[in-house]
């Protein structure tokens, strides 16, 4: 020991300053008492310097107290060192206690402990493992305390393998059956997604704690399964167990992603009689509850009350904001956000990234272009992915791909984005091209991809294509799903293969969903097939009786028959049921700024010179021979066509007012709510040509590039 200090202390000199902290004052005044109490055998080293220890918060008393240590002879103390241990790791400098351990000869158990729990506490995962190992090799046996260190550091590998062998371990020392280590255990399984081991576990828990019940309860919600999760919660209810705030977290999350709003109010209920709601972790979770499920209002205010919102809170009041039709609002709070010197992550990007895709401002999507570019994410592959899908679904098919030629490594996520955008916009040759350039370039599709590929082909025509990515998929080794087999029966049945599509449907081996009988649904109504037609409604009214497009559709299909008394029979089932279908509205970029249009809308400032230009464009359309179709008129519930006549359709009104807001030749971009009708296609596509410009039009399925008399989808839409 004596031949080691010279070195150590020469290291340590600069250390025996006096203390700068006013914090530890303590330690200043007891110097003396140590001095005085080493005559007395009844003073406890031991007793002094833990007590000093508790009270350090920072680097260099730390290194003080340490020094004094070496000086006292004190350093091989493993009761002193072992608390040294833990103070050390809590300050986050487990290099620095490594090495304090390292220098201890021979270490029991307790000193493994420490340094294993040091590592696992700073989540490296990696160096807490190689350190249990080490404890093996120098013969040293684990006791329960050492287990549940490890079992974290294990659930923070990417592989279950290791886990697996400590599992192998706690039955050969016999800490199978301790509630600690079963903990850990259920808590392992359930990070590495094996919540069905993780549940064997935790049946085997006689003794179980509210560790325990939250332990799967969060393994459930984590992995996917929140009605299991809430199922289990039921019947820790029902055992009286006690509540803690970690498994009110887990259990908020499984009702947010159920979508169960009325239970999680009850919850909130709970959590005000506990007093736990000012935990942050809880606050989080509530304001993600709320905006998840479209209680905005609730949601800012418990946002509100955070005196200083984390990156999370942010994070779920934008999400809530993006996913409930208030796009706007989203992209301003990450500008809030970024006033306020917060760091977004990743998840905020993508978050603000896709607030502006439901936004369709194209403006807005450069803005968020921009930023990125000049961010730490501008190489991100997961944030880029998100840009070509914002900047498809902002009309700009072009934009898309040049962000995805800048992408160096891509991904399936990435190619699949594309092939999607390049569907969105009806460009089905396209498609096809880029995902043959995927197959070259060795990268393997997934079931997303095949979606992308398959709608591309549904809205071009492209009957054989479509046929052939579709039985091309299981060698891949992909099973359609209902989206694949929507895609086909649509692209069979608007092809006018209304018996093939039915045929399909029958023999599918999975059963058939709404989206599938829509699709049939609606090629029905465009060959006007009422017998197949009224079967495929009966379907959908059953699987989803509180979806007002269903109704439309049928309606429609029989005015197109000219059967005004099954339009009468709709018409009244959806006011027994309550429904009523969503008015059109249209929106336009103009400078940067969005303007809503509904049909007949007067209440805009420019009203005079927009129904001015309205009469101009109308003259002009009949004199170049346009011919409305006034039967169409009746074949909607909707409050536009109601109206005498066809004119003054939400699209019509928006593409007047971008007219006499932008200069000749200025690029049009329009946002409908609704299907594009005969009547609005029609027109526009005349428009584009007398004006001289590009329309582009999305529409509630896809978008339309009217241009030069012509439109992209080539009537078939």
């Amino acid at each position: 020991m004596i031949s080691s200090l010279p070195k150590r202390i020469s290291t340590i000199a600069p250390l025996f300053q006096p203390l700068h902290l006013t914090q530890f004052k303590y330690l200043h005044l007891n110097n003396n008492l140590l001095q005085e109490n080493n005559t007395y055998n009844n003073f406890n080293p031991e007793s002094y310097y833990t007590s000093c220890l508790s009270q350090i918060t920072h680097i260099r008393p730390l290194q003080q107290l340490h020094a004094r240590l070496l000086v006292s002879g004190l350093h091989y103390n493993g009761f002193i060192i072992t608390k040294f241990l833990n103070v050390s790791s809590n300050l986050g400098l487990v290099r620095y206690a490594h090495e304090v351990f390292d220098e201890f000869p021979d270490p029991y158990v307790f000193l493994w402990n420490a340094i294993i729990r040091g590592y696992s506490m700073q989540n490296m995962f990696s160096e807490a493992i190689t350190m249990y190992l080490r404890m093996h090799e120098c013969g040293v046996r684990p006791d329960g305390y050492t287990i549940p260190h490890v079992l974290k550091a294990c659930g923070g590998l990417p592989s279950v393998r290791v886990g697996r062998a400590v599992h192998g371990h706690i039955f050969r020392l016999g800490f199978d059956w301790d509630v600690f280590v079963q903990n850990g255990l259920v808590s392992l399984y359930a990070k590495c997604s094996r919540i069905d081991v993780a549940r064997v576990v935790f049946d085997r828990v006689d003794d179980r704690t509210v560790v325990s019940w939250t332990s799967i309860i969060s393994g459930y919600a984590q992995n996917g399964q929140p009605w299991e999760a809430l199922k289990i919660y039921r019947e820790m209810r029902r055992l009286s167990e006690e509540l803690d705030w970690v498994t009110l977290v887990s259990v908020l999350s499984a009702y947010t992603d159920v979508n169960d709003l009325q239970q999680g109010k009850s919850l909130h209920g709970c959590i005000i009689k506990l007093g736990l709601e000012f935990e942050a972790d809880l606050r989080i979770a509530l304001t993600t509850l709320y905006a998840k499920c479209g209680e905005l209002v609730v949601a800012k205010s418990l946002f509100d009350q955070m005196e200083v919102p984390n990156v999370m809170l942010w994070n779920a009041m934008i999400s809530g904001f993006a996913k409930n039709g208030c796009a706007e609002e989203a992209i301003q709070l990450f500008w809030d956000m970024l006033s306020k010197n917060i760091r977004s992550d990743s998840i905020t990007i993508r978050l603000v990234i896709l607030a502006c895709a439901h936004a369709g401002s194209l403006e807005q999507a450069r803005c968020m272009d921009e930023f990125i570019t000049n961010s730490d994410y501008k190489h991100d592959i997961y944030v880029n992915t998100a840009l070509i899908d914002m900047y498809a679904k902002c009309g700009s098919i072009e934009l898309a791909r040049r962000v995805f030629d800048r992408i160096l490594n891509k991904d399936v996520v990435a190619w699949s984005a594309m092939i999607v955008g390049y569907g969105l916009h009806g460009q089905g040759r396209e498609s096809i091209d880029l995902f043959q350039a995927m197959i070259q370039a060795g990268v393997t599709p997934n079931d997303v991809t095949f979606i992308g590929i398959l709608t591309a082909c549904n809205h071009s025509g492209l009957v054989e294509e479509g046929w052939y990515f579709f039985h091309s998929m299981r060698q891949y080794g992909i099973e359609p799903r209902h989206q694949h087999y929507a895609c086909l029966v649509d692209l069979l049945g608007r092809a006018g293969f209304l018996e093939q599509a039915y045929h399909i449907i029958r023999k599918m081996p999975i059963e058939p969903h709404v989206s599938v009988w829509g699709a049939l649904l609606g090629a029905c109504k465009i060959y006007r097939h009422v017998t197949l037609g009224e079967y495929a409604a009966e379907r959908l009214f059953s699987l989803d009786p509180y979806n007002t497009g269903h109704y439309v559709q049928l309606s429609n299909l029989y005015a197109s028959v000219r059967f005004w008394s099954g339009v009468a029979k709709v018409r009244v089932m959806m006011k027994e049921r309550g429904l009523s279908k969503d008015l059109g509205y249209s929106l336009i970029e103009i400078n940067g700024k969005l303007e809503a249009f509904r049909m007949a809308d007067k209440s805009h400032p420019r009203s005079k010179e927009i129904f001015k230009e309205l009469e101009i464009l109308e003259r002009r359309l009949k004199a170049a021979g346009y011919i409305p179709d006034t039967e169409s008129v009746l074949h909607d519930l909707s409050h536009e066509d109601k109206e005498e006549t066809l004119c003054n359709h939400s699209e019509r009104l928006a593409i007047a007012y971008g007219l006499i807001s932008t200069s000749p030749g200025t690029t049009l971009r329009i946002t409908k709510n609704l299907r594009a009708c005969v009547n609005c296609h029609s027109a526009t596509k005349m428009i584009s040509k007398l004006v001289n410009r590009e329309i582009v039009v999305r529409d509630a399925n896809r978008f339309h590039h009217f241009k030069d008399g012509l439109c992209s989808c080539g009537d078939y839409w």
